[in-house]
C-alpha cells in the first residue's frame, strides 16, 4: 500500500445548482443527499478565483502535466455566458505557466446556442450532452417539469456541434441505462448522431435502494453485451467508455473510467459555495455522504486529497472487500463504483458502509466475461502487408523502397474506400453518374491510370470534407468525382467524354494540373482521337497536359526528374491547403525553376550523407507543396496525416536546410501510414505528454510522431557535422540526440503502447544508442545538455 495520497488531478466545478429539467434518475435532486437546497444557485467570482488558485497551487506542488476541469451542475449554462467566461479565464490565468488545462463542460444541451458554442471555441472548451436515446427512450426521464419532452432540444445542440463549425469542440454523449429500452435502438440512435464517445451510465443504486431490475427484463450484463455486439458488428466507429474500459483493463491497461478498474480516483468537486467533496455519485448513498467538511475558502486540495474518504478510493485491492479479492475479474472490474457498493450497517448486517461489492457485481463480472471471451473466440487480425524485415527498416527510422511502396499500396486501398464511401453516402446528379460509370469502366480497362490518380495525396482532404455532411458536401462530392474520371479518362489516352462541373472558376484535374475556365458551370473534358488531350468550355477548345503547348489557362503541375526520383511541385490543387499553413499561388517560371536547383541540390546530399533515407523517400513521396514564406524568416514545414505522398515546405535558404525538412516530414508520412495500418498505441489513452522539444504537453501519437520525426533530425545533424566540420551542427546534432533519446524513454514509460508499439519504439531506441556512442566535443555537449536542461525546464513549469 502507498501511504501517500495521490495528488488530485480531477475536478468538477459547480458553476450552478439549478436545473432546467426535471430528470427523475438525477442524483443531484432526486437522490439521498439534499445538500443543494442550502447552496448558492450560482458560483460567485470569489469562489471561481479561489478555486482556480487551489488547482494552480496543488499542481505546481505535485508538478501535474494536465489538469482535467469539467464545468458541471445542477445545469451549467444557467450560470450564463458570462459566468461561464469568468471560470475559463480564472483557470487558464491561474495554470498559465504551470501545466495543461484540459477543460469541458457537461450539460443538458436544451439551451446551448452558438452563442455558447463561440464562447467555448475561444477557450477550447469541449462538449459533453446527456442523451438517453430516442425521442421514447430518453422520454423516461429527461422531460421539463411540467412533463414536456426535451428530446428535440438536445438533437438540436447535438446538431450545432456536429458541423463543421464546432466540431472539434464535441466531446461525446452520456445515456444513462433504462432496461425498459431495447439496447440496440438506444445505440443505433446514439451512434446515427456520430459522436466521438458514448458513456453508458449504470443507474445508481445501493443494497438499500437497489436498481430496478423490471420483471422479465434483461440484465444490466446482457444489456451491455448487446450493445457491445452492435458497436463491434458496426466497426466499433466510435469511443463507448465503459467498453473500451474494459477491453483495456482486460489487457492490463488503466481503466477511462472511475466504474472500473483498480487505478487510484484523483477526483475533487467544487460546490458552488466552495465546499470541496467527493464524487457526486456518492450521493446516491446517504445524506452527506459526499461531505468533507472542508471549502477552498480554507482548505488546500493537498488537505482534501488526504481525506479518509479520498484515501480509501486509492487503495486498490487493499480497499476492496474480501469477495472482490478473490474475484476473477477484479483487476477489471475494481469492485465496480464506489457509491454502489454501500450498505447501511444494522444488527443483523454488519457489512455495513462500502466494503462490500457492488450491487451490479453480477452484471459487472456477466459484462467483463462476455467481453473476454467474446475477444478471444474474434478472428485475428489480417497480417499487415510488411514482413518482419520491412517493418523492422520502418521502425528504426529508415524504410527501404519496398517498405514504403506496401504503405503506398495500403493508403491506395485507403483512398479507394473512402472514394467509395463519397460515393454512397452522396445525392448523386446525372453527372455525377456518368462520371462514376467512366471510373468504373477505366478501373476494368485501364486500372493503372485509376491507381495513379488515387493516389494523389489530396484525394483524402478531399474525400473528407465530401462525407463531412454539410450543406456543401454534395456539389464539392460529385464534381470531385467527375474530376478524378476526367483525369483518369485523360491519362489512359483512352476515347471518351467527361462532363465536369466546375467551381471557383478552375477546372481541377488531380495529377495533372487545372485549367482556368472563368465562370463557366461545366466543362467536357475529351480523351483519344487526333487532337489527343481536350477540353471544351463554353464553345472554346483548350488542349491539356503534356499537348497543352503555350495555352496560358492551362496550369501544369511542375514535374521535376531528378536521378532516382520522380517529383512535382504542387501549386494548383485546391485540397492541397490540408497542412495547415497558408499555400503559395501559382508559382512564376523563374520561381519553379529556383524549386528544382533546390531540390536538386537537396536530392544529392541526401543520397550522399543520408543514403538509409533515400530509398524509402524517392518510392513514397512524390509531391512538394510550396507553403508561403515567414516573415520572419524561420523554416516551416509540415506533413499533413491525411495526405500521404505529400509534404508542404516553404523554400528555405539553402538546399542543405531542404534536404533536412525534406527527410523530417516524410517521417510523419511515413508512421501516418503505419498508424492507419495497426495501433501502436492505445487509441484510447487522454494523457498528456511532455516533449522535451515543446513547451506544450501533447497527446501519445503527437509525442511518437515527433519523437520518429527527430530521429531523421538527428542523423541529418550528425551527417552535417560530418560532412563540413561546423560547430553548431555539432551542437544541434548532440542537443537532438540527447532530447530524441528522452522522448524515447518518455514513450517506452507510458504504459499505453500496443506490444507492437513496445517494439517500435525500443527500435527506434536502438538506433538512436549508436548515435549516443559518437564522439563530442566537450564544449559541444555542455551547451547541448544546457539548451536541452531549459527546454526540460519549460515543460515541468
Amino acid at each position: 500500500m502507498d501511504p501517500s495520497p495521490h495528488p488530485l488531478s480531477q475536478f468538477v466545478l459547480k458553476m450552478h445548482s439549478r436545473c432546467d429539467l426535471a430528470c427523475d434518475h438525477c442524483y443531484v435532486f432526486e437522490h439521498a443527499d439534499q445538500s443543494w437546497r442550502g447552496r448558492p444557485k450560482v458560483i460567485s467570482e470569489e469562489i471561481l478565483d479561489l478555486t482556480a488558485r487551489r488547482i494552480a497551487e496543488h499542481a505546481r506542488a505535485h508538478r501535474l502535466d494536465t489538469v482535467y476541469v469539467v464545468l458541471h451542475g445542477g445545469e451549467p449554462l444557467l450560470a450564463g455566458r458570462a459566468g461561464l467566461r469568468r471560470a475559463a479565464e480564472s483557470l487558464r490565468t491561474a495554470l498559465s505557466g504551470v501545466c495543461a488545462l484540459d477543460l469541458r463542460i457537461h450539460t443538458n444541451g436544451v439551451t446551448l446556442d452558438e452563442k455558447f458554442c463561440d464562447l467555448f471555441a475561444e477557450f477550447d472548451i469541449r462538449v459533453g450532452i446527456s442523451l438517453d436515446g430516442d425521442r421514447a427512450a430518453n422520454d423516461l426521464h429527461r422531460l421539463y417539469r411540467d412533463g414536456r419532452s426535451s428530446h428535440d432540444q438536445v438533437l438540436r445542440a447535438i446538431a450545432l456541434l456536429s458541423g463543421p463549425r464546432y466540431r472539434h469542440l464535441f466531446a461525446g454523449l452520456l445515456c444513462t441505462i433504462d432496461l425498459r429500452n431495447d439496447p440496440t435502438v438506444v445505440y443505433d440512435a446514439l451512434a446515427e448522431l456520430a459522436p466521438p464517445r458514448i458513456d453508458f451510465l449504470l443507474p445508481h443504486a445501493t443494497w438499500d435502494e437497489p436498481p430496478a431490475r423490471p420483471a422479465d427484463s434483461m440484465s444490466y450484463g446482457d444489456w451491455l453485451l448487446t450493445v457491445h455486439d452492435r458497436w463491434t458488428a458496426t466497426g466499433r466507429p466510435m469511443g463507448v467508455r465503459v467498453l473500451d474500459s474494459v477491453l483495456r483493463t482486460l489487457r492490463g491497461a488503466d481503466s477511462l473510467t472511475e466504474s472500473l478498474g483498480l487505478a487510484p480516483v484523483e477526483l475533487a468537486v467544487i460546490e458552488t459555495d466552495g465546499s470541496l467533496e467527493q464524487a457526486d455519485s456518492l450521493k446516491t448513498a446517504y445524506d452527506g455522504a459526499p461531505g468533507t467538511g472542508m471549502n477552498v475558502t480554507a482548505d488546500s486540495l493537498d488537505a482534501m486529497a488526504e481525506h479518509p474518504g479520498v484515501v480509501a478510493r486509492q487503495l486498490g485491492l487493499d480497499g476492496l472487500c474480501d469477495t472482490c479479492r478473490a474475484c476473477e475479474v477484479v483487476q477489471s472490474c475494481g469492485g465496480g463504483l464506489y457509491a454502489h457498493r454501500y450498505r447501511s450497517r444494522n444488527d443483523a448486517d454488519e457489512s455495513g458502509g462500502f466494503m462490500n461489492p457492488s450491487v451490479y457485481c453480477a452484471d459487472l463480472k456477466q459484462l467483463i466475461t462476455g467481453i473476454r471471451d467474446r475477444e478471444a473466440q474474434r478472428m485475428p487480425s489480417p497480417r499487415l502487408p510488411l514482413d518482419d524485415m520491412h517493418l523492422g527498416e520502418l521502425s528504426a527510422g529508415f524504410g527501404g523502397a519496398d517498405a514504403v511502396e506496401a504503405l503506398a499500396r495500403h493508403e491506395l486501398t485507403v483512398n479507394r474506400e473512402l472514394l467509395a464511401a463519397v460515393w454512397h453516402n452522396s445525392p448523386h446528379d446525372a453527372t455525377g453518374a456518368a462520371a462514376w460509370e467512366t471510373l468504373a469502366v477505366l478501373d476494368a480497362e485501364a486500372p493503372e491510370s485509376v491507381d495513379a490518380v488515387l493516389a494523389h495525396p489530396y484525394l483524402r482532404p478531399w474525400a473528407q470534407r465530401a462525407l463531412a455532411g454539410d450543406a456543401e458536401t454534395g456539389p464539392i462530392a460529385m464534381r470531385g468525382v467527375a474530376e478524378l474520371a476526367a483525369a483518369a479518362l485523360l491519362r489512359a489516352g483512352r476515347a471518351g467524354t467527361v462532363t465536369v462541373p466546375t467551381g471557383s472558376g478552375v477546372l481541377r484535374l488531380p495529377t495533372l494540373g487545372a485549367l482556368v475556365v472563368g465562370e463557366a458551370g461545366e466543362a467536357q473534358v475529351t480523351a483519344g482521337g487526333d487532337e489527343g488531350f481536350g477540353v471544351r468550355v463554353s464553345g472554346r477548345e483548350h488542349l491539356v497536359g503534356r499537348k497543352a503547348g503555350s495555352d496560358p489557362a492551362w496550369l501544369a503541375r511542375h514535374r521535376f526528374e531528378l536521378p532516382g526520383w520522380a517529383v512535382v511541385l504542387e501549386d494548383t490543387d485546391p485540397w492541397r491547403d490540408a497542412h495547415g499553413y497558408p499555400v503559395r499561388a501559382r508559382l512564376s517560371a523563374a520561381a519553379a525553376e529556383g524549386w528544382r536547383s533546390d531540390l536538386t541540390a537537396a536530392w544529392e546530399w541526401i543520397r550522399r550523407e543520408l543514403p538509409a533515407y533515400a530509398p524509402g523517400l524517392a518510392a513514397g513521396l512524390s509531391v512538394v507543396t510550396p507553403l508561403r514564406e515567414s516573415a520572419a524568416d524561420a523554416d516551416i514545414s509540415s506533413a499533413a496525416r491525411d495526405a500521404f505522398g505529400a509534404v508542404a515546405i516553404a523554400r528555405p535558404g539553402t538546399p542543405e536546410t531542404l534536404a533536412c525538412l525534406l527527410v523530417h516530414e516524410f517521417q510523419h508520412v511515413k508512421l501516418g501510414a503505419v498508424l492507419d495500418l495497426t495501433d501502436l498505441h492505445d487509441p484510447g489513452c487522454e494523457r498528456l505528454f511532455y516533449a522535451p522539444w515543446r513547451p506544450d504537453p501533447r497527446p501519445l501519437e503527437g509525442l511518437l510522431q515527433g519523437t520518429y520525426a527527430h530521429v531523421a533530425v538527428v542523423d541529418y545533424w550528425r551527417a552535417l557535422h560530418r560532412s563540413t566540420g561546423d560547430a553548431t551542427a555539432e551542437v544541434q546534432f548532440a542537443r537532438w540526440r540527447e532530447q530524441t533519446a528522452e522522448a524515447v524513454r518518455t514513450l517506452a514509460g507510458s504504459g499505453a503502447l500496443t506490444k507492437l508499439g513496445e517494439r517500435f519504439v525500443t527500435a527506434m531506441g536502438e538506433t538512436l544508442s549508436t548515435r549516443l556512442t559518437d564522439p563530442v566535443n566537450a564544449d559541444a555537449l555542455a551547451e547541448a545538455l544546457r539548451t536541452a536542461a531549459d527546454h526540460r525546464g519549460i515543460a515541468a513549469r
